[in-house]
């Protein structure tokens, strides 16, 4: 895999890896040693790059995907994106080596087509878990693709997730993680970073090894089942986590379409239902959820 980097050796000291020594750059091979095991066999990362700076990592993973110059278990990581992308094209930048900013090539092969859905939530699980695991900050879920966690008692973005198909079997799947961004550095003022939540550790190789070995294990344990979501605890894992459900949360929807009520349940699908004021059950499968904040709340305001 040979991804495009846009690093220039004449770039001034904001790109000289060493030039914020709280944010020092990642160990590439020590990275590759840690998770590439035996060749890319007994195990799902096949191959770990890290490029110092590049517009997207999900771009550049599918274009090498559609090229047949990247394999299942491809991982590419930035130090800096400057065109990343959330969903709807919004754009996600944050100062280099701040947080991790990676794409991971996955062939879920024996999964119909129809579970490819899970792929994005499956993700959210996966960071989530491994949140917990090496940072120490209780991650919570927002429907469908958005990460979590408390900051001075309100709930801030820490990240988001961005499933794209590339070709008729794979599917890139692109994570940002705002690690130590600090207060002065958000760009909006919903956003958040494990720094400012706390975490026990901001060290983003150990986070990323811990991540991507959360991945890789609910992934497997989701395409060994052929996807299904109740039998791979997925369904109910997600659930488990997810800040959206009990909530009153407006959904706004293609075409300039908004539904409100209140989040009951996740479906087999992925879909969450929401229990309108009109005594209907309505399945959501797209659009940008809102949490509003509780009738007679005296708390924070929801997430956007």
């Amino acid at each position: 895999m040979t991804p495009r980097d846009d690093s220039d050796a004449n770039s001034n000291a904001h790109s000289n890896p060493w030039s914020d020594l709280d944010r020092p750059p990642l160990n590439a091979v020590a990275l590759r040693r840690a998770l590439v095991r035996d060749g890319g066999r007994g195990g799902l990362w096949s191959d770990v790059q890290v490029v110092a700076r590049t517009g997207s990592t999900n771009s550049d993973l599918v274009a090498l995907a559609v090229d047949g110059k990247a394999a299942e278990g491809a991982v590419l990581i930035a130090e800096e994106q400057d065109a990343g992308r959330g969903r709807l094209d919004r754009q996600w930048t944050a100062p280099a080596r701040s947080g991790l900013f990676f794409s991971v090539l996955l062939k879920p092969t024996g999964v119909p087509v129809e579970r490819w859905g899970w792929l994005p939530l499956l993700a959210g699980v996966a960071m989530a878990t491994g949140l917990s695991r090496s940072a120490g900050v209780d991650t919570a879920l927002k429907w469908p693709n958005d990460l979590l966690v408390t900051v001075e008692g309100q709930e801030r973005k820490v990240g988001g997730i961005l499933a794209e198909r590339a070709g008729a079997d794979t599917v890139v799947v692109g994570i940002g993680i705002n690690v130590t961004l600090r207060a002065d550095e958000l760009p909006v003022p919903g956003a958040g970073s494990l720094a400012l939540a706390g975490a026990v550790t901001t060290d983003r190789d150990t986070i990323l090894r811990t991540v991507l070995r959360s991945l890789e294990q609910w992934f497997e344990k989701w395409r060994s089942v052929g996807g299904d979501p109740a039998a791979s605890g997925l369904q109910d894992t997600y659930a488990a986590g997810c800040a959206t459900l009990g909530r009153e949360v407006r959904a706004e929807l293609p075409g300039d379409k908004s539904i409100t009520g209140e989040a009951v349940a996740l479906d087999g699908d992925g879909r969450l239902v929401l229990a309108t004021a009109e005594g209907v059950q309505q399945p959501v499968g797209a659009g940008d959820i809102v949490h509003l904040r509780p009738a007679g709340s005296t708390g924070s305001p929801g997430s956007e």
